[in-house]
């Protein structure tokens, strides 16, 4: 799991903001907490089933799309090179705006339908790999005239045709993928899965996500080393250095009517404030022809002028719509190296949901609402999939951060930024205006990103024993071997040959996927190799992922279905043996709470102490 843990920090507050505490159940459960942990870290401005002022979820909605911006807009730009659209900056921005369009729906789907917890849905980066792995074979690799933007016509059929098969490949194989996620997900079989998960698989295979990448990455920022590394400076000084500064922001409210409130925009958007500076910049060096016009000189790629006028040419409404790029095919080996990849994400998002529970003021997850969840990502990806994202869909990790750093827990906060995104992906302008982020600023950004991914999969590492020789043992080999067989199988990649071609497609793009050959080896050792549980840490793990001491509302208040569904099903018996439908009808709320869904605030925040930044990145 990739930021979700208390551990990190985000029990203290970053955004001043003026709100309604929720109390926790009763003081027994209060005293039990860690002597530590200040009383004022427990306290949300609002829960989960709140509804705080309309302003306030707009504003919050607009903070959550830009904290899930770097991972959204990173796959895309990524992909495109697989794809051959690195001279397409037209193509780029229709996917772009693809993907937060689909983004939008599924993030809707997931908090009306779907585990019902404030948690934002966007493109993963668990299919990325496998999806690279597939482009990278011999026979999807691009012609060497799309290389060369003087040789590309985008509007030629040939070229066309080119990067089109390739995402109806792609599309095919998320697709069929997805069909496994829903299918793990509504029948309930994701807790057997987890029973023989715990931390000596995720850190391997979420760890050579990162690590994998780190070659995209390097190609971006060598483009232009000092503004990628500018880039950089501006993330961690944002993120690290400037954390504890809270700027004034005018506000309003019916007690104070217009006034400064202190917000920590460093911490809260460090991402966004360092890429943007950074484009500031190379925007600046261009029209004053600071950096190189030819091609061939170093540092030409940081100019902002080389899409042409695509911010012309996008159209100011862009409406994606299923098989937009032609009819979805089905590669065998793309689906198996998508598969690995859906595993991965499923595991990810349990322990997603039980932080969100926690950050949101809400009791842990029951059974179905967690199946119900994976089944609607599994939703997701095949709307991904459908649309032509070439990607699919996610829990984002970051976004579960955010409500640690805001205090808002409001799930209608995140369907403010289902709706925001949907509009985004609509307005063509908007996907068009990220093609323009010069390469080497994305660079700098992937150097962050990715490093965080390594260092969040090497953090779940804290539930296992690693005085233990056989955890060391474990994780080492694991790791080493996801690094070493894909490097090789991709210098040499004539050595699979089987006789059977569609077999050696698929070990191809298995053994080149450095997370499912990490990922693998984990499993298979950690589950046969002796060990206790308390020594795998299994035990640590379960105990984190059932933590209920940020209780504050029932079960049945979070969890069951809208719009009378839950009352309906409970009506009949055998409805309710159906893995993702509620056992039963949710108890009313006490008096204490009757005012729960009231828009007003209460009382104060105050100006708490800033918690310690995550870069979260969606996996």
């Amino acid at each position: 799991m990739v930021s979700e843990r208390e551990s990190n920090g985000l029990d203290n507050y970053a955004f001043a903001i003026e709100g309604r505490f929720c109390d926790l159940p009763d003081k027994k459960k209060r005293e039990e907490l860690d002597s530590s942990m200040d009383d004022d870290s427990n306290k949300l401005a609002y829960c989960v089933t709140d509804v705080p002022p309309w302003y306030l979820c707009i504003i919050l909605g607009i903070q959550h799309c830009l904290t899930a911006f770097g991972g959204i807009i990173a796959i895309p730009l990524i992909l495109s090179q697989g794809l051959c659209l690195q001279n397409d900056a037209l193509t780029q921005s229709h996917l772009i705006s693809t993907i937060f369009f689909v983004s939008g729906i599924c993030t809707l789907l997931q908090v009306i339908f779907g585990v019902r917890l404030p948690i934002l849905q966007g493109g993963t980066f668990t299919l990325l790999a496998p999806s690279m792995a597939m482009l990278s074979m011999p026979e999807w690799t691009c012609p060497t005239w799309t290389q060369n933007a003087s040789l590309v016509n985008t509007s030629s059929t040939e070229f066309i045709e080119v990067w089109q098969s390739r995402m109806r490949a792609l599309q095919g194989s998320v697709m069929v993928g997805s069909l496994f996620q829903m299918f793990v997900g509504f029948s309930g079989l994701i807790g057997l899965f987890m029973r023989f998960i715990g931390p000596l698989t995720i850190a391997p295979t979420i760890s050579l996500i990162g690590l994998s990448l780190f070659d995209s990455a390097g190609s971006s920022a060598g483009n232009h080393w000092g503004i990628s590394a500018m880039t950089t400076a501006l993330i961690i000084l944002f993120s690290q250095y400037l954390r504890h500064i809270a700027m004034p922001f005018p506000t309003y409210s019916k007690d104070k009517k217009v006034h400064t409130s202190r917000v920590y925009v460093f911490q809260i958007l460090p991402v966004l404030l360092g890429i943007t500076l950074s484009w500031l910049i190379c925007y600046i060096l261009t029209t004053y022809n600071v950096l190189p016009a030819e091609p061939d000189q170093y540092g030409y790629l940081a100019r902002t002028d080389l899409k042409g006028d695509v911010m012309g040419e996008a159209p100011w409404f862009h409406f994606p719509y299923p098989g937009q790029w032609g009819i979805p095919t089905v590669s065998l080996a793309g689906v198996v190296g998508i598969l690995a990849g859906v595993i991965s994400s499923m595991i990810e998002s349990v322990g997603d949901y039980h932080a969100c529970a926690r950050l949101s003021g809400a009791p842990p997850p029951p059974k179905h609402a967690i199946n119900r969840g994976i089944g609607i990502e599994g939703l997701g990806c095949l709307l991904a999939g459908a649309w032509g994202t070439g990607n699919g869909t996610t829990s984002y990790s970051e976004n579960v951060g955010a409500l640690g750093i805001t205090k808002v827990g409001s799930r209608m906060v995140i369907v403010a930024s289902g709706v925001l995104m949907v509009a985004m992906g609509i307005f063509g302008k908007v996907g068009a205006i990220f093609t323009t982020i010069p390469s080497p600023v994305m660079g700098g950004m992937f150097m962050v990103m990715f490093g965080v991914i390594s260092a969040a999969g090497v953090s779940n590492l804290q539930y296992a024993d690693m005085n233990s020789s056989r955890n060391i043992f474990i994780f080492g080999f694991s790791m080493f071997s996801g690094l070493v067989i894909p490097n090789w199988i991709i210098k040499n990649p004539r050595a699979i040959a089987t006789g059977v071609v569609e077999l050696d497609q698929v070990l191809q793009v298995l053994l080149t996927t450095s997370m499912f050959v990490g990922g693998f080896f984990g499993f298979i050792l950690d589950n046969t190799i002796p060990g206790s549980k308390h020594e795998r840490g299994i035990l640590a793990w379960n105990m984190a992922l059932e933590d209920d001491s940020s209780n504050t509302v029932e079960s049945g208040e979070v969890y069951s279905l809208p719009f009378g569904i839950s009352s309906y099903l409970s009506s009949s018996s055998w409805l309710r043996y159906i893995p993702f439908c509620p056992s039963g009808v949710p108890r009313p709320l006490d008096s204490s709470r009757a005012d729960a869904n009231s828009l007003e605030p209460k009382q104060p925040l105050g100006h708490p102490e800033p918690a310690q930044i995550i870069i979260g990145v969606a996996l």
